[in-house]
């Protein structure tokens, strides 16, 4: 009974199902390489990382929690388990404070600023499931609450955030903005009977057109982030693969067919992991 009680709060943590915890992790990985020039303290890169889980798996939580209603109308979500019924939303939410109160505990191994910024990070992560209700950009504040981990690591790392930091955070929207509107087209039907809203509702017959111009912002900003940070030349390398694979992904969703969708969100985890490589050989010394 305790280990089926267990597997059921694993799926509502979404342990099964790690790509949001990669998509949280590469952005946060970038900005911890640039801050420390290519050796990040260990510790920094051990907190951040179970951050990145701990602090994804509350999003999925207390997303769970706000759409519990919406999920049972949705082909995709409707087995979930604040949807089937199979955990209370009092549990839910017991286990969304529980899990911020571990990520903020590993926080307070680092420094003030640090400590200060992460309670940004709580509240983007408990306002984002409920924008969907109100915007039609929900995609924007998955954006932002994905990349706090962005000025966070610097601010552990380096005890300050940098001007060109917030390159990198933005980049990060833009690029959410995009492979998030590639997961919407797969539920926008469902979405457009329930009422809620995305990008992919928003952006319409365009939606295509316009998920290009976020991947090319998003490229544009990691560029000038990366000359302001003089980074080397094989980090444009992984960005030239990582631009690669955005033109695959547009190939993908060229149908709209619902499966190719998912597949080219799911792919950008390897366009996240491309620019990482990238950046990690850039400081290598051959």
């Amino acid at each position: 009974m305790f280990s089926e009680k267990l597997k059921i709060y694993a799926r509502l943590m979404r342990i099964d199902k790690p790509i949001g915890t990669y998509l949280v992790a590469w952005p946060m990985l970038w900005a911890l390489w640039i801050a420390g020039n290519g050796h990040p303290d260990t510790a920094n890169v051990i907190v951040f990382l179970l951050g990145a889980f701990l602090m994804r798996s509350a999003g999925c939580v207390i997303n769970d929690f706000a759409d519990r209603k919406i999920d049972a109308h949705v082909e995709r979500t409707r087995a979930r388990p604040l949807a089937a019924g199979e955990v209370s939303s009092k549990a839910a939410l017991v286990l969304f404070v529980a899990l911020c109160l571990i990520a903020f505990a590993l926080v307070l191994t680092t420094n003030t600023l640090t400590v200060f910024l992460s309670f940004g990070a709580v509240v983007l992560a408990a306002l984002y499931p409920f924008m969907k209700r109100y915007t039609y950009w929900p995609q924007a504040f998955l954006g932002a609450a994905f990349g706090w981990s962005i000025p966070m690591a610097f601010a552990a790392q380096s005890g300050a955030v940098p001007a060109a930091a917030w390159l990198i955070f933005t980049a990060n929207i833009c690029w959410v903005i995009a492979y998030d509107s590639m997961y919407a087209m797969v539920d926008r039907e469902d979405d457009l009977k329930i009422g809620v809203k995305s990008t992919a509702i928003l952006f319409g017959t365009w939606d295509r057109h316009i998920i290009g111009l976020f991947q090319l912002a998003f490229m544009a900003l990691m560029i000038t982030a990366g000359n302001a940070f003089a980074l080397a030349p094989l980090f444009y390398v992984g960005l030239g693969i990582a631009a690669a694979f955005a033109i695959y992904h547009q190939w993908l969703i060229l149908r709209r067919n619902k499966e190719n969708c998912f597949r080219a969100f799911l792919n950008n985890n390897l366009l996240g992991a491309a620019i990482f490589i990238g950046l990690l050989l850039s400081y290598l010394r051959f």
